[in-house]
């Protein structure tokens, strides 16, 4: 098994420790097994684990949950970029991962890290009977991607205030649901919670992957490509976006809380 490995804690998303979504960072150094991998998402006990090593000039990177191994997560990526430049493990300007939604890839502005995802467009769909008890407001609509649901409720404040039926959301297939609707403040175009109790994430405070479905959501009804948005849960994130064909930018910043070394 491996041992003595450096893990690092990243909250992503934000400029400010203890802000943004926590996500852990584990240099590994070479393949190995999928149960050890869950084993660290486990341990750690995050929304999700990074783990990744270098390959041909590549990083091969996975990510874990508690429970489960997704197949896209936007902030350990960020979180994963921000350690391999901070820590000085690469120098590159452009970072290229190897994972289970294709090449992605991080590069940086200023002291934001861009990075570059597909799109994951959602389509209308017919709610489940349920859906509307479990968020316990009106549905303006729902739609459904490969991994999530994603639904427009009324107004900011309704967002703010959800506090769903954990019970009935479990019930839902794929990760969960993606809530959103237009923001209050006019610097900032929407705003979004997401509760992903399908892997074991009640919820997740700042959501790089949903913002993949987001974007492309609020282009249609925005009529523009680049947005501002806010992930309003009680850590709270700030994102930047830019849609470029079937692709979409997703900025953030990054600050490093914890530095340790796996021994076991």
């Amino acid at each position: 098994m491996p041992s003595n490995l450096a893990i690092y804690t990243v909250d992503a998303f934000t400029n400010e420790a203890f802000k943004g979504n926590p996500a852990g960072v584990c240099m590994v150094e070479g393949a190995v097994s999928e149960e050890w991998m869950q084993n660290v998402g486990a341990e750690m006990n995050l929304a999700e684990t990074a783990l990744l090593h270098k390959v041909d000039g590549y990083y091969s990177l996975r990510w874990f949950t508690p429970q489960a191994e997704v197949d896209l997560c936007g902030h350990a990526t960020l979180a994963s970029a921000h350690i391999l430049w901070t820590e000085g493990y690469d120098s590159a300007a452009e970072l290229r991962f190897m994972t289970k939604s294709g090449v992605l890839t991080a590069s940086r502005s200023g002291d934001w890290i861009v990075l570059d995802f597909p799109l994951e467009r959602d389509n209308a769909c017919e709610a489940p009977g349920f859906l509307e008890e479990a968020l316990g407001v009106p549905l303006k609509y729902v739609g459904r991607n490969r991994m999530d649901y994603i639904v427009e409720v009324e107004n900011q404040e309704v967002v703010k205030s959800l506090k769903p039926k954990m019970e009935l959301l479990r019930r839902l297939e794929g990760r969960g649901v993606i809530v959103t609707s237009r923001a209050n403040d006019k610097a900032v175009d929407f705003v979004s919670r997401c509760f992903f109790p399908g892997v074991g994430i009640d919820e997740d405070p700042v959501t790089g992957s949903a913002h993949c479905c987001l974007g492309p959501y609020w282009q249609k009804r925005l009529h523009k490509d680049e947005f501002s948005a806010l992930q309003i849960s009680k850590r709270g994130g700030v994102l930047k976006l830019k849609i470029e064909g079937e692709r979409i930018r997703i900025s953030g910043q990054a600050v490093t809380t914890l530095k340790g070394r796996l021994i076991s």
